[in-house]
C-alpha cells in the first residue's frame, strides 16, 4: 500500500518515505564525456577522409577548384567538433528557465519629473 505522507511522514523527494526515482536522475559524468567523445571523434573522421578525397577529385577531373572546395569544407570541421562536443546535455522541460525578466529595483530612474541643478 502506498503511502499518502500521513501525519509524521514526509512528502519530499529523495527521503526514504519517498525515494526519488531513476529514471529521472541525470547521466553519469563518465556516461557525458562518452557520449561528447563519440560526437567529436565522428565529426573528425571525415577530415582525414575529405583530404584524400580532395586528392582523388583532383586526379579525375583535374580541376584545382574542387579539390579547394573539399579541403575548404573540411577546414572548419575541427572547431565545430569542438563546439558540439562541449554543448551540453539537451534541456528538459523539467528544468527551469533561469530569466526571470526585468528587475523592478535595477537601480534605473523612476519616471517623472527631476530638477536639475545649473551651475
Amino acid at each position: 500500500m502506498a503511502r499518502n505522507g500521513a501525519f509524521g511522514e514526509s512528502d519530499e523527494a529523495g527521503t526514504p518515505d519517498n525515494p526519488v526515482l531513476i529514471t529521472a536522475a541525470q547521466l553519469s559524468v563518465e556516461e557525458q564525456h562518452k557520449a561528447r567523445v563519440r560526437k567529436y571523434m565522428t565529426i573528425m573522421a571525415f577530415r582525414f577522409p575529405a583530404l584524400i578525397f580532395a586528392a582523388i577529385a583532383y586526379g579525375i577531373w583535374e580541376n584545382g577548384w574542387v579539390s579547394m572546395l573539399i579541403i575548404g569544407a573540411s577546414i572548419p570541421l575541427p572547431w565545430i567538433a569542438v563546439l558540439i562536443a562541449n554543448d551540453r546535455p539537451p534541456r528538459t522541460k523539467d528544468e527551469p528557465s533561469r530569466y526571470d525578466g526585468p528587475r523592478h529595483n535595477s537601480g534605473a530612474l523612476e519616471a517623472g519629473t527631476h530638477h536639475t541643478i545649473e551651475g
